[in-house]
């Protein structure tokens, strides 16, 4: 916690988090009670950018809407474009399973059969499938087990908006979970591959299973995705809240990075940005919010506007002197000018200077006076407020100061 508030960075604790955030609430309790609440639970989709200079509170903002995600039960997914591919949308794909959890979705929907059998998980003992206890219980019928069978076959692949092979693996997957039909091991860690995307899957053994699998690739990714949300709304999650933070990485040219894009790979990945955005209405229960820094929209030869058929699809069409919640684009340097008072940001300071000191590290938090005077020598477009009164509370500017002067 100590180096993220030294380092400048959002801490890593999403209660320490909220702690920490006065201002940037005006966006994210906004997203919540309009989108969450509302839009994405009744079953729309949305995708949302987040866009400033660094230091302006993006990946905060980012990181505090999903932390209200996940306190509402959505399944929620932060990924970085420095460390997964966008411009291959399986890459993508692969990246939101694991956090989607779809084994524990799956865990909790067979305890849901066992409920509606008449039955109750808790009375099993530990390690015990429901197959196991009706065995033990004299009552693993020829009835019961068409009963378990018609539960999960119904409620799966009766489903049109699943892919019927992702509907047929959950299904066994569910099975095996229930101990009816049996699952070895090894079968089920290769249905749990092919749903992941994972190279060297054989699609053999999966034929053999009742599957008539294709490889999941860019092209079919977003379908599974598609799937992958529904089969999470059946098994009692409100939905899936996906952010990408540092797309900036796009506009790059540093060769330093772990993911270096070409040109090639950028314009793929704006491509793929761009199907994602016409294909959020055939989708449900989804959201993702994209952030990055103000040189992608800046950036003309490397950015978003490079990309005409992107960028036609998400830039703003009206400009207001106030500011637009429901705008496709937030801009946190505009933001600034809006909701940060010098008010606000003594208050940023006091709350940062509280834990900073809990924490061991030195502080001086600024007053009114002090903030007033810096939101009036800063001009609207190198805001960055939130870095500088994180540099100032802890004593960084003075000593960049300092160094620069020496």
């Amino acid at each position: 916690m100590d180096a993220d508030l030294a380092a400048g960075l959002p801490p890593a604790d999403d209660a320490l988090l909220a702690e920490l955030s006065v201002g940037v609430d005006f966006i994210t309790d906004f997203w919540l009670e309009q989108y969450l609440d509302r839009y994405i639970f009744l079953g729309g989709s949305k995708i949302k950018f987040i866009v400033g200079d660094a230091g302006s509170g993006k990946s905060h903002c980012l990181r505090l809407f999903l932390a209200g995600a996940a306190q509402r039960h959505y399944k929620t997914a932060l990924l970085s474009a420095k460390t997964v591919w966008i411009h291959d949308f399986k890459e993508l794909y692969a990246a939101i399973l694991p956090a989607a959890d779809l084994p524990g979705s799956l865990a909790a929907y067979a305890d849901t059969v066992i409920r509606e059998m008449g039955y109750a998980p808790e009375d099993f003992t530990p390690g015990e499938t429901f197959a196991d206890y009706l065995s033990r219980s004299g009552q693993f019928t020829p009835l019961a087990r068409r009963e378990i069978r018609a539960q999960i076959e119904n409620f799966f692949l009766k489903n049109p908006r699943i892919d019927n092979n992702f509907a047929l693996a959950c299904t066994i997957l569910t099975g095996g979970i229930l101990g009816y039909p049996i699952l070895e091991a090894q079968n089920r860690s290769l249905l749990l591959d092919w749903l992941a995307g994972a190279k060297g899957v054989r699609v053999a053994p999966l034929r053999k299973l009742g599957l008539s699998p294709s490889r999941i690739t860019k092209y079919n990714a977003r379908h599974m995705l598609r799937s992958l949300v529904e089969v999470l709304r059946l098994t009692g999650t409100p939905g899936l809240v996906v952010g990408i933070d540092d797309l900036d990485v796009l506009a790059g040219a540093s060769r330093l990075e772990s993911l270096h894009y070409t040109k090639l790979r950028r314009e793929d990945a704006y491509e793929s940005i761009r199907e994602l955005i016409d294909d959020i209405d055939t989708m449900s229960h989804l959201m993702m919010v994209f952030s990055f820094d103000r040189r992608l929209l800046d950036d003309e030869r490397a950015g978003l506007k490079s990309y005409q058929a992107l960028w036609m699809r998400i830039q703003n069409e009206i400009d207001s002197d106030c500011f637009n919640r429901f705008a496709d684009i937030i801009d946190m340097d505009r933001l600034a000018k809006f909701v940060y008072t010098p008010e606000t940001l003594a208050e940023i300071s006091r709350r940062l200077a509280l834990h900073a000191e809990a924490a061991g590290l030195a502080s001086h938090p600024i007053d009114a006076a002090t903030a007033a005077a810096l939101k009036v020598s800063d001009s609207i477009e190198a805001y960055a407020l939130p870095r500088k009164i994180n540099r100032l509370t802890l004593g960084k500017e003075q000593r960049a100061e300092g160094e620069s002067n020496g």
